[in-house]
């Protein structure tokens, strides 16, 4: 039985830390000698609290007989590209971008990145004015600019998308460039929005370093064909540059509403596609850890439990009602791109320290639910329908992002709430009718999802939960069409719709292997 083994054990939260106690487990599983084992290395960790009974289940590499092979933390060196290299011209520097450029370096082919917003370190300054003043740079701000929408609102790396590509890859990629071991082992790993900005520069100096371009303050505002119209042959900038390339990785994020614009003013066909609006649901985090891990209010949480998360998900009628990217020990931040809407969104730090949890709580919609927009909108209905409940969030909360909120049980009671909790969100909120504020298709199906997941989590829909308004970024309303097989466009060969914006991602590790794919396709250019 001499060897490398793969163990997966139970253990009780408090001996799941002691070495000892996994080696006793990983003998009695295996029917051996605890002495027979040279070695244990932790691969994946997680904690069950679905019972009072709080368990940590571990995955372990084990040696038997002799030690584990020595495991050095990830780097990744990525050649010099030649001057003879092909390019392609990548437009946003979000996780889909970023991962796109690293793997045409990979290819020998020559990213050449386009990002409308600044780079992560001048992108931090211009959060203040948004947070201090309630004035929006519309080309730098949470949603803009080098790393994506996820760069300052969280970081989270749990993804479902283990079909699509190599996860692990992903991990390791930013673990190379600066991201914590950690998420090696976490079963629902995180970076934090303190230390992602610094993985964000590193992952491009990694581009440059190679021979890869990266351009700020290059916002597209049009796309250049060839002269028969069929192919795309590059872009030009708003600052009067040309930037030419075999393809176009599309990867703009799902609030580059301008880009939807410009393609349909380009005739390039795009489809409309289900999204999912409301609002931002606000605890405070020990109520959320007395919940999941079943104790008492007022006792103090095991030092070694984390914030504790949940997921939530039904169905109302033909609907479906489900939390959205929940940020335990958290904060929700303004995430407006304009000056006339207020839109809200969740981040946490790494440590997730924060005395309130957060998440989205949303209601999908379909295009016929759009159907009053269609006939001015056309395709791009579903931003008009998002657009209309900005605008209104920011008239309903007074101006300078302050936003609408309603106690939770006001909410469902259909009245006003006199006071609201205490909250995370700086810019501060507003007492609202979000109740009327949101399309009643929405705000019915919300109330009866409330009311369901109050009685799986009782104390839920207490007096210290805000509602605030409005959480509509979710995802793109608009999908931008490609062909299965070589992931073009299927009516404009060389422009590769990419990520989140064009409707094929829903996060940074999905976002990134979608990124991994387009650039694969584009070098078969």
């Amino acid at each position: 039985m001499e060897g490398i083994h793969t163990v997966d054990i139970v253990l009780a939260l408090e001996n799941s830390e002691r070495e000892d106690a996994r080696r006793k487990a990983v003998a009695r599983k295996l029917k051996i000698a605890p002495a027979l084992i040279s070695e244990i290395r932790l691969i994946k960790h997680s904690i069950d609290a679905r019972k009072a009974q709080i368990k940590v289940h571990l995955r372990l590499e084990v040696g038997l007989g002799q030690p584990l092979p020595e495991i050095e933390k990830p780097s990744i060196e990525y050649k010099k590209l030649s001057d003879s290299a092909r390019t392609v011209v990548i437009v946003g520097a979000g996780p889909a971008g970023l991962f796109a450029a690293l793997r045409c370096i990979e290819k020998g082919w020559k990213p050449v990145v386009l990002e409308r917003g600044k780079d992560a370190s001048a992108r931090r300054f211009d959060l203040a004015p948004i947070m201090r003043r309630g004035e929006v740079i519309e080309d730098s701000n949470y949603c803009f600019g080098e790393g994506g929408a996820g760069t300052f609102s969280d970081g989270k790396l749990y993804t479902r998308a283990t079909k699509r590509g190599p996860v692990r890859d992903v991990y390791e990629t930013l673990v190379a460039h600066g991201a914590p071991m950690q998420i090696l082992t976490d079963a629902h790993p995180h970076i934090g929005s303190n230390l992602l900005p610094n993985v964000v520069k590193a992952l491009r100096e990694s581009i440059l370093k190679s021979g890869g371009e990266v351009h700020f303050g290059a916002k597209v505002i049009e796309f250049l064909h060839t002269a028969s119209k069929d192919k795309l042959r590059g872009v030009a900038t708003a600052t009067g540059e040309e930037y030419l390339g075999d393809a176009v990785i599309l990867a703009t994020g799902h609030s580059a509403r301008d880009i939807y614009r410009l393609l349909d003013e380009a005739s390039i066909r795009l489809e409309q596609k289900p999204f999912a609006v409301g609002v931002r649901i606000e605890h405070p985090q020990p109520l959320i850890d007395s919940i999941q891990y079943s104790y008492p209010r007022g006792e103090k949480r095991h030092t070694m439990l984390p914030a504790a998360r949940y997921r939530l998900a039904c169905k109302i009628d033909d609907r479906g009602v489900h939390s959205f990217c929940m940020c335990p020990g958290g904060f929700i931040v303004p995430a407006a791109t304009e000056n006339d809407e207020v839109v809200v969104n969740g981040m946490s730090l790494a440590r997730r320290d924060s005395p309130f949890a957060n998440s989205g709580m949303v209601v999908t919609v379909e295009p016929e639910d759009t159907q009053k927009y269609q006939k001015q909108h056309g395709v791009l209905a579903g931003i008009a329908y998002q657009k209309d409940l900005e605008i209104s969030a920011s008239i309903a909360g007074g101006g300078k992002q302050k936003a609408p909120a309603q106690k939770v049980k006001d909410f469902i009671a259909a009245r006003d709430s006199s006071e609201l909790a205490e909250t995370s969100y700086f810019p501060g909120l507003t007492p609202s009718r979000l109740d009327q504020l949101l399309p009643h298709s929405v705000s019915y199906r919300m109330n009866q999802g409330l009311r369901k997941f109050g009685k799986s989590m009782p104390g839920y829909l207490g007096e210290e939960a805000n509602l605030i308004g409005f959480e509509t970024r979710t995802s793109s309303p608009v999908r931008i069409p490609r062909d299965e097989k070589t992931l073009h466009h299927p009516e404009r060969k060389g422009l590769i719709p990419c990520g989140e914006g064009a409707g094929y991602a829903g996060g940074i590790v999905s976002a990134a292997l979608d990124g991994i794919a387009c650039a694969e396709a584009a070098c078969l250019s």
